[in-house]
């Protein structure tokens, strides 16, 4: 028997691509009818923020314009008088807030002893926030016939009775040059004794028991620096050169085997300043010897 094709064969229709709309509005579309409306909506919502926002900064700039500086606020302050602050700073009260000059108030305020670096702030309810670094005395002097802190900068300030109540503990530092003056800046060490006592004054930070004991720093012309203990009459010799830490450590080994058993004044002069040996001049005998092999 033979079945023919015509009992099998199914017609199978294959729409017409006019029949889809790529952006009509017809039933078979497949796109939404409006693709462009949604955008022009968002661009005009966000061209109203945008006005409402120069508005409120025209707004509050033209109302900046019309604020007077009614408290000044200071912080930071501990060393630093705050009588000579209020000096310099009084004068603003009541001035525009928008016309001031920050930067010729920052200059002012760096003139007053102990202020390190200053930061302003203006608000729009009339403060004007100063907030002062203050300097960190380092050391003690007597230069020009007048007691003088040196700080960790190596600046020249003179002695207050507040640095004094609260550093009291300072070490002194004797037989310093002449100082250094800037155009604005205050007086600060030559940089040859600047150099030495920085790198000393850190090696004492950094030791175990020198820091404790040596209570004077003594510069020489001749770059023979010195140190003194508390109690004791030696000098401690220590040079210039640097390598102040592996110094101050052959000091504390000789304080413990040697001095601790003789006692504080029984050397004139104990030289530090060679490798795996102490120099000493016993005060009696006021003969160098070689003491002690480390």
């Amino acid at each position: 028997m033979q079945i023919s094709d015509s009992e099998h064969n199914e017609d199978v229709q294959v729409p017409d691509s006019s029949s889809v709309s790529s952006g009509g509005g017809g039933k078979g579309s497949l796109l939404p009818e409006d693709s462009g409306g949604n955008w022009k909506a968002v661009l005009v919502i966000l061209l109203l923020v945008f006005a409402s926002l120069a508005g409120l900064a025209f707004y509050a700039s033209d109302w900046k314009q019309e604020v007077a500086v009614r408290e000044i606020v200071m912080e930071g302050t501990d060393i630093v008088p705050r009588n000579e602050l209020s000096e310099v700073l009084n004068v603003y009260l009541g001035k525009n807030l928008q016309n001031l000059d920050t930067r010729e108030i920052e200059s002012k305020l760096l003139g007053v002893s102990y202020v390190r670096k200053v930061a302003i702030a203006d608000e729009l309810n009339g403060i004007l926030r100063v907030k002062v670094t203050e300097r960190e005395p380092l050391a003690r002097t007597f230069y020009r016939n007048r007691n003088m802190i040196i700080d960790t900068e190596g600046v020249l300030l003179p002695e207050t009775p507040r640095v004094s109540s609260r550093y009291g503990a300072l070490i002194g530092v004797f037989g310093i040059g002449p100082a250094v003056k800037g155009r604005s800046a205050p007086e600060r060490l030559a940089e040859r004794d600047s150099t030495v006592i920085m790198s000393l004054a850190e090696a004492l930070r950094e030791s175990d028991y020198a820091r404790l004991l040596i209570r004077e720093i003594h510069l020489q012309p001749d770059g023979m620096t010195f140190c003194r203990a508390a109690g004791s009459s030696a000098r401690f010799v220590v040079g210039s050169d640097g390598n102040f830490k592996e110094k101050l450590k052959k000091f504390e080994i000789f304080w413990q085997k040697v001095i601790s058993k003789k006692g504080p004044d029984a050397f004139e002069s104990v030289d530090l300043r060679f490798r795996d040996r102490i120099f000493t001049m016993d005060t009696l005998a006021r003969q160098m010897r070689q003491d002690v092999v480390l």
